[in-house]
C-alpha cells in the first residue's frame, strides 16, 4: 500500500493501515489540516469550499469523510459532485469561495485516490501554500465547531454546465464556425467525469455526431487512464470506423487533453499545448507575446512563440511552477507537455475542456485536417525514460556529475539540469518519492532522441560504477 504527502495534496491507495494508505484517518488528517490553514488565513472569517471528484468508486466515500470533517470545523461546503479539476478551479472564482478540495487521484489506477488543494484563486496550492497544509495536518491541532456553528452543505450540479457557458463565452472559441463544418468527433472519457463533461461540452459547441468511448462515469477504468497512445486503441479504432474528424481523450478528472487524428494517428500530447498556442498566438493583437511551459515540454512551443514575434520561457516542472511563471512574464499561454493547456482568460489551470473548444475552433478556420494541421507545427520527438538507482546512492552527486560532463554546453539547473546541443535537449530530474532519475530528451527524429538519452543513461551507469 502506498501514501504519499506532497505540497499539492495527499495521494495513495485505498485499504490499507493509517499511514501507509489513504485511510478514513489520513483523509481526516489532511482535510483538517487544510480546514486550519484556510482559518488561519481568513482570520476565523466565515469561509466555504468548493469540492467536486472524480467517478472513482472511492470518490463518494471520499467526498462524505472529507465533508463531514470540513463542516465540523465551522466551514461551509458547495459540493459540486462529479466535477473535472478545470470545473472545481473555475467554481472557487465564480461563487468567491476561499478554497477549493478536488478528490482524483488523476491518472493513478482506479484503487488509487487523492485530494488536491485549491487556494482562493482556485489555483493548486504553491510550494509554500502546501508546506503549511503538511505542517498543520501533521500537528492535528484542530479547531472543531459547537452543533449550533457547524458550516452548511449545499449540493449543485450544474458546476460543469456553468463551466462550459464560461468556455463559449470565450472569444477565442466561435461555435458557429464549429457547428457549419458538422464534425463528427469521437471522445475516450476514460470511464470518468469526462464522460459526461466533454460530450456535454461537444454538443454545446455545436458537434452533432459525438462517438463515445468508455463514456460511462462508473470508476472502472476500462484501460489504463493516462491519456498516451498505447492507451488509446479503441478511441484511434473508432475514429477511424466512423470516419471522425477527430478523437479527444482525457484523464480521469479532465486536466489533460489527448487528440487523435482523422487517420487513426496520434496528434502527439506534447502537440495539444502546441496547436493551441499557435492558434490563440495567430489570434493576439498585442505586443511580443509571452508563453510557458515546463523544463520537460517541447522546443515546439517556444519555436512557434518564436514564428509569431512572441518569447517563450521555461519552469520548473509542476503546474503550479507554470502559473507562478505564466503570472510573472504575463503570458497569454502556457502549460505542459502532457497534453495540459493554461488560457489565462479562462483561468490559471489546466483544462483540457478549454482545449478542446479552442483546438476544434482553429480545426474549422484552418480548413485542414488533424494530420494536415499537425504537419504545419515543427516536427520534434520526445524519448521518456528513467533509471532505477540504488538507494544508497546520492542522485544529486549524479546530477552534478553529469553538469560537469557536459559544462561546455548550455546548462539549466532550475529543476534537476537540462543540457541543450543545439535543437536537442536532455533534462534530467530526481523524483521526489522514489531513488528515480527521469530522463527527458528531444531531437528531430525518434532515433535521435532515443539515442541522446542512452548516452546519458550509459554516463550515468559510468558514474555509479566510478568511471570518470
Amino acid at each position: 500500500m502506498v501514501l504519499i504527502k506532497s505540497i499539492s495534496g495527499i495521494r495513495g491507495t485505498i485499504g490499507g493501515k493509517t499511514g501507509e494508505s489513504l485511510t478514513p484517518f489520513d483523509i481526516i488528517q489532511i482535510a483538517g489540516g487544510f480546514g486550519m490553514w484556510l482559518k488561519k488565513k481568513n482570520n476565523n472569517g466565515k469561509i466555504k469550499i468548493i469540492i467536486g471528484r472524480d467517478a472513482r468508486t472511492s470518490g463518494e466515500m471520499i467526498n462524505k469523510i472529507v465533508t463531514a470533517t470540513i463542516q465540523s470545523m465551522g466551514i461551509d461546503v458547495i459540493d459540486g459532485g462529479l466535477c473535472s479539476t478545470p470545473t472545481v478551479e473555475v467554481a472557487v472564482k465564480e461563487f468567491d469561495a476561499q478554497g477549493g478540495i478536488i478528490i482524483t487521484a488523476s491518472h493513478n489506477p482506479k484503487n488509487w485516490n487523492a485530494l488536491k488543494f485549491l487556494n482562493k484563486n482556485g489555483e493548486l496550492l504553491n510550494a509554500i501554500e502546501g508546506s503549511e497544509v503538511i505542517k498543520l495536518s501533521g500537528s492535528q491541532d484542530f479547531d472543531f465547531m459547537p452543533a449550533d456553528k457547524l458550516g452548511k452543505y449545499v449540493a449543485d450540479e450544474s458546476l460543469t454546465k456553468n463551466h462550459i457557458k464560461k468556455i463559449l463565452s470565450l472569444p477565442i472559441v466561435d461555435t458557429d464556425a464549429i457547428s457549419k463544418l458538422n464534425f463528427r468527433v469521437a471522445v475516450d472519457g476514460a470511464n470518468s467525469v469526462g464522460g459526461v463533461a466533454m460530450p456535454m461540452l461537444l454538443e454545446a459547441l455545436g458537434v452533432k455526431q459525438i462517438i463515445k468511448v468508455y463514456c460511462e462515469p462508473d470508476g472502472l477504468f476500462a484501460h489504463n487512464p493516462e491519456p498516451l497512445p498505447e492507451h488509446l486503441n479503441e478511441l484511434s479504432a473508432q475514429v477511424v470506423k466512423n470516419r471522425a474528424n477527430a478523437g479527444f481523450a482525457v484523464d480521469p478528472d479532465v486536466d489533460r487533453l489527448a487528440i487523435i487524428s482523422e487517420d487513426g494517428e496520434p496528434f502527439g500530447e506534447e502537440y495539444t499545448l502546441v496547436a493551441v498556442a499557435d492558434y490563440v498566438l495567430q489570434n493576439y493583437n498585442g505586443n511580443t507575446p509571452a508563453t510557458v511551459s515546463n523544463l520537460s515540454s517541447s522546443q515546439a512551443l517556444a519555436d512557434v512563440t518564436g514564428r509569431h514575434g512572441g518569447k517563450h520561457y521555461s519552469c520548473p516542472v509542476g503546474e503550479a511552477n507554470v502559473v507562478e511563471k505564466m503570472k510573472e512574464v504575463n503570458a497569454v499561454i502556457g502549460g505542459e507537455g502532457n497534453g495540459g493547456v493554461i488560457y489565462p482568460e479562462m483561468h490559471y489551470g489546466r483544462d483540457a475542456l478549454t482545449g478542446t473548444a479552442i483546438f476544434l475552433t482553429c480545426l474549422a478556420k484552418s480548413g485542414k485536417t488533424c494530420s494536415s494541421l499537425r504537419k504545419t507545427l515543427p516536427g520534434y520527438f520526445i524519448s521518456k525514460n528513467k533509471i532505477e538507482l540504488p538507494e544508497n546512492i546520492g542522485i544529486d552527486e549524479i546530477l552534478s556529475n553529469i553538469s560537469d560532463r557536459y559544462n561546455k554546453y548550455k546548462v539549466d539547473r532550475q529543476d534537476g539540469i537540462k543540457i541543450f546541443f543545439d535543437k536537442e535537449w536532455v533534462h534530467l530530474r530526481k523524483s521526489n518519492t522514489e531513488p528515480i532519475i527521469r530522463i527527458y530528451s528531444e531531437s528531430d527524429s525518434e532515433v535521435k532522441a532515443v539515442n541522446l538519452a542512452k548516452k546519458i543513461m550509459s554516463d550515468i551507469s559510468e558514474i555509479m560504477r566510478g568511471g570518470e
